[in-house]
């Protein structure tokens, strides 16, 4: 539905630009932007490799098991049909921790790993399980403490204070992230009943 949306409003460009003689100026538009993004796309490898790096060296080093063990209480309460020793608890910390970090391409793949991992352990496969719910509401409304990838931008842009955005980004995630836990603990409740 989105990319429908996003080919009329593009087509509608388009021939709005042919009929008032000006589709040079969507050509020389298009190309920049173009442009632009291979720029900042190029620019942002050095700050997501720095991070992946990072939480490389967290994975390998243990400390990944640590955080698991640390924030196992909190974990167990969100995901009660988990076993402690699920082999999701790992990728689920991992996919929050890149979030919390503001990596957001980082957590991918570590999303995409505990969803494969949840899906193991999912009795009905057809259907996405609690734990999936779950996951997927703290995935996409998660709190963020270092907007890594936004400075990273903002740096690109030239900004004179690339950082000040942590404080509104810590308050507006926050507040995502305690709807989401508070929507989907009730929705759960609900749908168990």
């Amino acid at each position: 539905m989105v990319n429908l949306i996003w080919l009329i409003m593009l087509a509608t460009g388009i021939i709005v630009a042919a009929f008032t003689g000006r589709i040079e100026t969507v050509t020389t538009s298009a190309m920049k932007a173009a442009e632009l993004g291979v720029e900042v796309a190029i620019e942002l490898i050095g700050v997501m490799s720095l991070w992946l790096g990072l939480m490389r060296l967290a994975e390998e080093a243990g400390f990944i098991r640590l955080l698991a063990r640390v924030f196992g209480p909190v974990i167990r309460k969100l995901f009660p049909s988990l076993k402690p020793e699920s082999p999701a608890l790992g990728a689920i910390i991992m996919n929050l921790s890149a979030n919390i970090l503001g990596l957001g391409n980082a957590a991918t793949p570590f999303g995409l790993k505990a969803m494969q991992e949840l899906q193991k352990e999912n009795p009905n496969p057809e259907v996405a399980s609690p734990a999936m719910i779950t996951f997927l509401a703290l995935n996409t409304s998660c709190i963020t403490l270092i907007p890594a990838t936004i400075i990273g931008v903002r740096l690109k842009a030239n900004s004179l204070n690339p950082t000040e955005i942590i404080g509104t980004t810590i308050f507006a995630t926050g507040c995502a992230m305690t709807i989401g836990i508070i929507a989907d603990f009730i929705f759960r409740h609900r749908r168990s009943q």
